[in-house]
C-alpha cells in the first residue's frame, strides 16, 4: 500500500524542489521501517520453531477461525471441520445461530465449551481430548469472554490452551487499542507462569509484526510459527490484494511445529488457520525474553486497560 502511495505522490505532486523530495524521503523511510518490521515473517527470516514429525500421542491438530457472526454459510464451516478432522476447534464471533448450526460436528467432539453472544464476541471450543480443567474468564470487559483449558493428550501429558478475541480499536467506539493490548499481555503473563506446555490462540485483532505482538512474545516467552515461514494472512478474505495475519497460534518452547496452513474460505471475512504441533524433548524453539523496562511497560499497559 505504501509503495502505491509513493508512486501516486510522485505522479500527482505539483510541488518541486526540496518540499517534494522531503515528502518522498519520508514515505521512503516509512517503506524501509515497515520492511524491517515484516522481514522476520518472510521465508528469509529466522524460524523461531523448527519442524518436527507429527506424533498422535504427543501432538495436537488445531483449527482456529473467526466465522463472522453475520455469515450464514454454516455448512462451509461444518464441511471444512469434517474434512480436516482436527483434534481441537476454536471459533470466535459465534452466536446462538452458529452454535445450533454446528451441532452436526458435536458427535466427534465430546468435550466442548459454548459461549454464544450476539455482540460478535461469542466463542465455541470443541475437543476430542478430555478437558482436565476449564476456566471462562472476562479479563477486562464483562461482555468479552476468553477461555483457559487444560487438555490431556493421548500420552497422558497435559497442555494448556488460552483462547482469546480481544476488542479492536474502532473509530467512534473504541478509539485506542488499550483494552486489546492489555488483554493480550494479561494472557501472555499467565502463559509464561504456567508450568504446562501452552499455546495462545484466537483472533487478536493485531498483525504479527506489531509492537504489541512483539512485546507479547517477550512477556509470554512463546514463539510465533509464522516467523521465517511467511505471513499466512487470514484477513480480509474478500479482498485478495490487501490481507494481514490477524488470527494467531503461539506456542511455548515445549513444542515443535508439524504443520501450518491457511485454509479455504468459509464465507467469513477471515480465513481459518490450521496448525499441527508436537511436544518434544529436543530444543526446537527459540523465544524472546523481556527486559526490566519491557516488563514495566507491559504492566503499565495492563493497568491502563483495567482503567478503560
Amino acid at each position: 500500500m505504501i509503495l502505491i502511495l509513493l508512486g501516486i505522490f510522485w505522479i500527482v505532486s505539483e510541488k518541486s524542489g526540496i518540499e517534494k523530495w522531503m515528502g518522498l524521503g519520508l514515505i521512503f523511510l516509512s517503506v524501509v521501517y515497515l520492511f524491517i518490521q515484516v522481514w522476520p515473517y518472510t521465508i528469509f527470516g529466522k524460524k523461531m520453531i523448527q519442524r518436527v514429525p507429527f506424533s498422535k500421542e504427543n501432538g495436537f491438530h488445531l483449527i482456529v477461525g473467526n466465522v463472522y457472526q453475520f455469515n450464514t454459510q454454516y455448512s462451509k464451516t461444518v464441511q471444512l471441520i469434517k474434512k480436516r478432522n482436527p483434534d481441537v476447534v476454536f471459533l470466535v464471533e459465534t452466536n446462538q445461530d452458529w452454535v445450533d448450526n454446528l451441532k452436526e460436528i458435536e458427535e466427534n467432539y465430546p468435550h466442548s465449551i459454548f459461549l454464544p453472544k450476539e455482540n460478535t464476541y461469542g466463542l465455541v471450543f470443541y475437543s476430542k481430548f478430555p478437558m482436565v480443567r476449564k476456566e471462562i474468564n472476562y479479563l477486562l470487559d464483562p461482555e468479552i469472554p476468553s477461555i483457559e483449558v487444560d487438555l490431556e493428550l493421548p500420552s497422558g501429558k497435559t497442555i494448556t490452551l488460552y483462547g482469546i478475541h480481544p476488542t479492536p480499536p474502532v473509530p467512534g467506539e473504541n478509539e485506542k487499542s488499550t483494552e486489546r493490548d492489555a488483554e493480550i499481555l494479561i494472557v501472555g503473563k499467565k502463559a509464561q507462569k504456567n508450568p504446562n506446555p501452552s499455546l495462545v490462540m484466537g483472533d487478536l485483532n493485531d498483525v504479527a509484526w506489531s509492537y504489541t505482538t512483539h512485546l507479547f512474545l517477550k512477556i509470554s516467552e512463546m514463539a510465533d510459527p509464522r516467523r521465517g515461514r511467511g505471513f499466512y494472512s487470514t484477513f480480509h478474505a474478500k479482498v485478495p490484494f490487501f490481507r494481514w495475519p490477524l488470527d494467531h497460534v503461539f506456542l511455548s518452547r515445549h513444542f515443535g511445529l508439524s504443520g501450518l496452513k491457511v485454509l479455504r474460505s468459509i464465507g467469513s471475512d477471515h480465513f481459518p488457520i490450521e496448525i499441527k504441533a508436537t511436544l518434544t524433548s529436543e530444543k526446537t524453539t527459540d523465544t524472546f525474553q523481556a527486559n526490566g523496562d519491557e516488563k514495566i511497560e507491559a504492566r503499565a499497559k495492563i493497568i491502563n486497560g483495567h482503567k478503560e
